[in-house]
């Protein structure tokens, strides 16, 4: 600011308003036509005009004019504008000044600015600096202490500088704002650019066009390039190996909307790392000026590589505890071999590989293999499981399920089960292959199928080892890792045991079943006066052969005991206790004694075993008298059918089962006429765990409706409809119709 306390002079020059000023219209003033007057150039329209003639916010140069224009950064800082005469009178007022002082421009105008704005202590300085602004001898700038209107007094920030116009009148030209406001925005900005400069985090502006035009060193660092090799690119320009076609999507989104994007996850490499791949968090912000128009997207950007890694660390973690678990509930849900290898390689692919073949050692399913690892130099292996995750050549390659291999120790999976740890072969190369592959046409399938990375897994099983788990990858570009091994050992750990336990109980189902139809009859003899037919079904469940049974024994006088009985139990214990019975039963009934009378030494033998208990049915046929005693311990009931008769369940003295001891057994008489059938059965043709057994023994009574049905046929028919898909309890079924003696029984 400049002021003068002196009356005011008359002007050095005539002002503009002054008689002897020449105005526009004066025949003295050059117009636009004149010839020391240059014409202003008019643009043409073919001409392309560079950037910065091109207008618009971002414009670097030429004339940008908005009507809409909002408040801007001058107004923010409530810049006025004051002009002083030579003498320090007040000849311009802006609106702003009135703001900032309180003056109309009728109060100020014509005034010297000394007597009006400046307290007499200060008016000795003020006028010096005004004389040296007039002089030409340089502007001026600071603070000052300015008289409000209200008699206040408030600090205005000044910055001066002498004009001159044509007719070389001098002014002084003050540019005034309040310093506390200025301070605030040069504070504001200070810090801004400071935290931009020393942040951490990578940060950047961009225009509208999305071309840098800033990066603070962060960013540099981050990107491995200089600001100066941002500066006027676009993102795919400067990051090429960056997912950038995400980013500016995102980028453009915000600065149409103008609703930020916050921690934006992405990943990729820089010329900072260019071996390794990074992860960052991107958040976009778009950038205003005061009126609300865009200016561009700040972005900032932390790199989040370590977390990144730590997460999916965790997520892997995660992941494989989830398959173990999930290995505990599908693994071993049957004690079949065969299904439960497949189950094991069901959990592994696609999860762990693309392709899975579990083989055990033949030696294992025979029962010649000492404990422990082999230690052969050929090993011999059955296949039991191959599984892929699509169709592939590598399949072919691995050895058919159930077929018999022997390999050497060149062979990985052998150098696994010797060993008895895992082999890795994390890149399978060329030379490798035959390592892997049972022959040249298979190594030539898993070349052709893109086989880069193998893992074999010993299976053990109460520290024997009994087979292994073979892991392919063709489709997963990573190869298998220290991470890997640990997961996949687990896995076969788990299914180890359960193939284990398959075969443990399919040798028990085999021995239980060898010995069972050993104790069986093979063929009944033919018997005077009776068809027979019978069946006997062992239980699917391994654990659940062993205690049914069935006889025809023939007595004295053309008799016939037919017998039916279920020892309570199952396996091998359950097969000899009942071999044992069947043998006192036959005994017994040869004697040719009453039904009553055998059961009831029969519960004394059963007793004699400890802990047996057994249900049984006895009946004796005279086919001369053309009558049958029938005798039960415990046992479901015979069905009776006859021609032109609904089938009928006998209603017999149920007794108690054998091994209860001490409870006497009754015998009931019935007649048969010829063509009369007796079904006798045991409970696990009938029984189940959802039905009531009332409703499953009338369901048998039904199919039984055709007494002239042949035998053979009835029996395969009460199989088919009643037997229970899962098989859990043995069968033993026998069928008896009458006929007449003298017809020849058939052998």
């Amino acid at each position: 600011m400049t002021t003068a306390d002196a009356s005011p002079a008359e002007p050095d020059h005539p002002g503009p308003g002054h008689p002897g000023h020449p105005g526009p219209d004066h025949p003295g003033h050059p117009g636009p036509d004149h010839p020391g007057h240059p014409r202003p150039e008019r643009p043409d329209p073919e001409r392309p005009r560079p950037p910065a003639e091109q207008g618009g916010p971002e414009s670097s140069g030429g004339l940008s004019v908005d009507p809409a224009t909002g408040p801007g950064i001058l107004d923010v800082l409530g810049v006025a504008g004051v002009v002083l005469d030579a003498q320090g009178r007040i000849a311009l007022w802006s609106p702003q000044a009135e703001e900032l002082f309180g003056y109309t421009a009728s109060d100020a105008l014509g005034r010297f600015a000394a007597q009006l704005l400046v307290d007499e202590q200060n008016l000795a300085t003020v006028l010096s600096l005004f004389e040296e602004v007039m002089a030409g001898t340089g502007s001026w700038a600071g603070a000052f202490p300015v008289r409000h209107k209200d008699g206040t007094t408030r600090l205005a920030e000044f910055r001066n500088m002498r004009l001159e116009d044509i007719e070389g009148r001098r002014y002084a030209l003050g540019i005034v704002s309040d310093q506390a406001t200025l301070r605030r925005v040069e504070r504001d900005l200070a810090l801004s650019m400071r935290l931009v400069a020393q942040s951490p985090i990578g940060l950047a502006v961009l225009d509208t066009e999305l071309r840098y035009v800033l990066v603070n060193p962060a960013l540099e660092r981050i990107n491995g390039l200089p600001a100066a090799g941002h500066m006027g690119r676009h993102v795919h320009e400067a990051l090429p190996h960056v997912d950038t076609a995400s980013i500016e999507s995102a980028m453009r989104e915000v600065l149409t909307t103008g609703r930020p994007q916050l921690n934006r996850f992405t990943t990729g490499r820089t010329a900072a790392d260019p071996d390794e791949d990074h992860a960052w968090s991107l958040s976009l912000y778009r950038l205003e000026d005061p009126a609300g128009r865009p200016l561009g997207v700040a972005a900032s950007i932390v790199d989040v590589t370590e977390q990144h890694k730590t997460s999916t660390a965790v997520s892997l973690a995660r992941q494989r505890l989830a398959l173990i678990a999930d290995a505990s509930v599908r693994i071993g849900t049957t004690l079949d071999l065969w299904v439960t290898a497949r189950e094991l390689g069901d959990i592994a692919v696609p999860q762990l590989a693309d392709l899975a073949t579990v083989d055990v050692l033949d030696a294992v399913l025979t029962g010649e293999h000492p404990p422990g690892a082999p230690t052969d130099e050929t090993v011999q292996f059955r296949a039991l499981a191959v599984k892929a995750a699509r169709p592939t050549p590598a399949t072919l390659a691995a050895d058919p399920v159930g077929s018999i291999a022997r390999y050497d120790t060149t062979r990985v999976v052998t150098q696994c089960v010797r060993a008895a740890r895992p082999v890795l072969v994390a890149e399978v190369t060329e030379a490798e292959l035959p390592s892997v592959a049972r022959d040249a046409d298979a190594a030539s399938l898993l070349a052709a199928a893109g086989l880069h990375s193998y893992l074999a897994v010993p299976l053990i099983a109460r520290g024997e080892v009994i087979g292994a788990l073979g892991l392919q990858r063709t489709d997963n570009p990573l190869p298998f890792d220290h991470d890997d091994v640990l997961l996949a050992s687990e896995l076969a750990a788990r299914a180890a045991v359960c193939i284990d336990n398959a075969r443990w109980y399919q040798n028990q189902r085999r021995a239980a079943l060898a010995l069972q139809r050993h104790l069986l009859p093979h063929h009944p003899t033919p018997t005077p006066g009776l068809e027979i037919a019978y069946r006997y079904q062992p239980a699917e469940a391994a654990g659940e052969v062993g205690g049914d049974w069935f006889d025809v024994i023939p007595l004295p006088d053309d008799k016939t005991a037919l017998v039916v009985g279920d020892v309570m139990g199952s396996g091998i214990n359950a097969a000899a206790t009942m071999g044992q019975l069947r043998t006192a039963a036959r005994t017994l009934a040869e004697l040719d004694l009453d039904p009553a009378t055998v059961l009831t030494r029969l519960d004394h033998t059963a007793t004699g075993l400890g802990h047996t208990m057994a249900t049984c049915v006895i009946a004796v046929y005279d086919p001369h008298r053309g009558r049958c005693r029938i005798a039960t311990a415990g046992h479901l009931p015979p069905v009776r059918t006859s021609p032109g008769k609904s089938p009928e369940l006998l209603d017999l003295p149920t007794g108690a089962p054998l091994g209860v001891g001490g409870v006497p057994f009754e015998a009931t008489a019935l007649d048969l006429d010829v063509g009369d059938q007796l079904v006798l059965y045991t409970d696990g043709l009938v029984e189940t765990r959802d039905e009531d057994i009332d409703i499953r023994l009338q369901a048998l009574t039904a199919l039984l409706h055709d007494p002239a049905r042949p035998l053979e046929e009835t029996c395969d028919l009460l199989l088919a409809e009643l037997r229970q898909p899962e098989g859990r309890d043995d069968v033993a079924l026998l069928v008896a119709r009458t006929r007449p003696v003298s017809e020849t029984p058939q052998s």
